[in-house]
């Protein structure tokens, strides 16, 4: 198994002023470290979509952070703007991860539709938006973890399996 490097992104206007406590960024810290993998950053941002892609740039750029996972803000609310700050971000889309998790999730909830998330590639590093609760976290996490380390080989430049 690949020590895999991953930065977080929570998009939250209510834990960036300190009014609610960031669950789900600590949440996908702990199911990294589950796997082994390191987080070497972590970024609390209101829901602005400037704040946002900058903290996921320094995340790849800076951190060189192999997968970079957003939480939070991909709903239709006026201030979820976390898909427009990735795809910011990014070179290149990956709309697969995205739709395999609004699909696996769609078994469990049928709001999975109302989700925005995007998924991307900035150089070398996975971008992945996850939704922003705890539990929709640790699913959709589920969903799609097992490939991140392929994903980060294939970016690297290594061949299919």
């Amino acid at each position: 198994m690949a020590d895999l490097r991953i930065g977080i992104v929570t998009s939250s206007d209510s834990c960036s002023r300190g009014d609610h406590e960031d669950l789900s960024g600590p949440e996908i810290a702990r199911l990294a470290e589950e796997r082994g993998w390191t987080v070497v950053g972590r970024h609390l941002c209101a829901d602005d979509a400037p704040a946002l892609t900058a903290a996921i740039v320094e995340l790849a750029d800076v951190a060189h952070a192999d997968v970079v996972l957003t939480t939070g803000g991909t709903g239709f609310g006026p201030r979820d703007v976390t898909p427009e700050a990735t795809e910011a971000a990014c070179d290149r889309m990956a709309p697969g991860i995205a739709e395999h998790i609004r699909a696996q999730s769609g078994a469990i909830t049928r709001r999975a539709m109302l989700s925005r998330a995007a998924a991307g590639l900035r150089a070398r590093t996975l971008v992945v938006n996850l939704p922003g609760s705890p539990k929709a976290v640790r699913e959709a996490f589920g969903f799609v973890a097992d490939q991140f380390e392929h994903a980060v080989e294939m970016m690297a430049g290594a061949g299919h399996e």
